[in-house]
C-alpha cells in the first residue's frame, strides 16, 4: 500500500509520506506471517473440536454449500495439510503483495471466489474439499504472467524464477491422474490467478499521469 502527500492540504496540514521498497515489503511480510499463522490456528481450533470446522468445506452442487466458498479457502484436513500449504502460500503471497496491499486483496478475493466456483461445479459428488491450495496455484499463476501483462522486467524474472523451482509441482498438481488432490481445485485456482493479473493489470499510463505508485494503479482493467 502506497501512501502520497495530500497535495490539497493547506499550510500547517501534515502530509502523509510517501512508502518506500521496505515499507511495502514490511507490510507484505506482516501480512503473510499473520495468514499463515491464522491458518495454523484454525486447524488448532479444528483439531481440538473433533474437526468441527472440516464441515466448512465444500461439497458440490448442493446450494447451501456455496456459503463455504470463502471459508473453505482457510479450513485444512490435518496439520500436514495445512503444512505443505505454508511455505508456498507465504512466499508466493509475499512477491504477490510487494506490488500492493490492495491489489493484493482484490486478486486474492477472485481467486478464492473463482476457485470455490469451480470447484462447487465440477468435483466428485460425496467430496469435500477445502484448503488455501486453490489460492496457492492461483497466485503461482499471477506471479508467472503478471510480469508480461505489466511489462515490467523485474516481474517478469520473478515470474519465470518462481516457474523454474515449482513448475513441475504445480503441473503434478493439475493432473486428473493425481488423485490424491482435488485437481479441479488447483486448475480452477491457475486460471483466476491468470485472469487477476489481466482483471487488475497496471495502467501505464495513469501512472505517468500521477506519478502514483503501485496502489493508485490497482484498478480493474477495462478494456
Amino acid at each position: 500500500m502506497t501512501a502520497w502527500p495530500n497535495r490539497s492540504a493547506g499550510p500547517g496540514r501534515a502530509q502523509a509520506p510517501a512508502w518506500g521498497r521496505a515499507d511495502r515489503a514490511k507490510a507484505a511480510a506482516k501480512l503473510m506471517l499473520g495468514w499463515v499463522a491464522f491458518l495454523w490456528v484454525l486447524e488448532v481450533v479444528d483439531v481440538s473440536t473433533g474437526h468441527a470446522l472440516d464441515t466448512y468445506g465444500i461439497e458440490p452442487r448442493h446450494p447451501a454449500e456455496l456459503l463455504d466458498i470463502v471459508p473453505a479457502a482457510f479450513i485444512h484436513f490435518g496439520f500436514g495439510h495445512v503444512a505443505s500449504n505454508s511455505v508456498p502460500l507465504l512466499v508466493f503471497g509475499f512477491l504477490a503483495a510487494l506490488g500492493g496491499i490492495r491489489r493484493f486483496a482484490a486478486v486474492a478475493a477472485l481467486i478464492i471466489v473463482v476457485d470455490g466456483l469451480g470447484v462447487w461445479l465440477l468435483s466428485p459428488a460425496h467430496s469435500n474439499t477445502a484448503g488455501a491450495s486453490g489460492l496457492v496455484f492461483g497466485l503461482f499463476g499471477y506471479l508467472l504472467v503478471r510480469g508480461f501483462v505489466d511489462r515490467r522486467p523485474l516481474d517478469i524474472g520473478i515470474g519465470l524464477l518462481v516457474g523454474a523451482i515449482w513448475g513441475s509441482s504445480i503441473l503434478l498438481g493439475i493432473s486428473p491422474a493425481n488423485t490424491s488432490v482435488s485437481w479441479q481445485g488447483h486448475l480452477f485456482g491457475l486460471a483466476a490467478g491468470v485472469a487477476a493479473a489481466f482483471v487488475f493489470r497496471r495502467r501505464a499510463g495513469r501512472t505517468a499521469r500521477t506519478g502514483r505508485g503501485d496502489d493508485a494503479t490497482a484498478t480493474p482493467f477495462l478494456p
